[in-house]
């Protein structure tokens, strides 16, 4: 939560989402104004899943290293804790990409968590500025191979390969931009599987 600066009224919304249901119990780690868990490292390992939501990857990177958030994820994910998250909260999983968190004009970020050896390109589809400030960056190298997502579609890696993509919302789709020795950046898109629900 920690990227919205722990918006009390977002983790409400969280909570209720899962209300009445027996099977899950939510939890959440806040850092502000301190650790709301004495143990930040057991709280963390103890869970099956961890959702990180959107807002500054900046901070919230920041935070996590402040506090060793960000050793206890490595350790969480290799522990096989399910890691996960949106906008901000799946681009501080991999190496990097293109991030507001400075301000309007999208900035690359370079130090992310590193879990997973690719760049990560998050609202593809609907921030004009993000598809090609990724191909540049990927193209001089500022970023290595980057997979990207148009808005309600999820990268699914085991491990550190990427197994599929999926969508909540027919004809989105995910890509891959590589560095290409002469081209550039070229960019593949990356059909994803349409959820439905059971």
């Amino acid at each position: 939560m920690t990227a919205m600066g722990d918006d009390p009224g977002l983790l409400a919304r969280k909570y209720s989402a899962f209300d009445g249901r027996e099977d899950v119990a939510v939890s959440h780690l806040a850092l502000f104004p301190m650790p709301n868990v004495e143990d930040i490292r057991a709280h963390l390992l103890a869970q099956d899943v961890l959702w990180v939501d959107g807002g500054s990857v900046a901070n919230l990177l920041a935070l996590w290293r402040l506090h060793g958030v960000d050793t206890v994820m490595r350790e969480a994910w290799e522990a096989g804790v399910v890691l996960s998250g949106s906008s901000a909260g799946s681009l501080c999983w991999h190496v990097g990409g293109a991030t507001d968190s400075f301000g309007p004009q999208l900035r690359p970020v370079t130090d992310g968590l590193g879990l997973l050896p690719y760049a990560n390109g998050v609202h593809y589809d609907s921030e004009e500025q993000r598809r090609p400030l990724i191909q540049r960056l990927v193209a001089d190298g500022t970023l290595p191979t980057a997979y990207c997502t148009d808005d309600g579609v999820g990268l699914h890696y085991v491990g550190t390969e990427l197994v599929e993509a999926v969508s909540e919302i027919e004809g989105k789709g995910a890509y891959v931009v590589e560095r290409a020795p002469g081209e550039g950046a070229v960019e593949r898109r990356i059909e994803a599987r349409l959820l439905t629900e059971s």
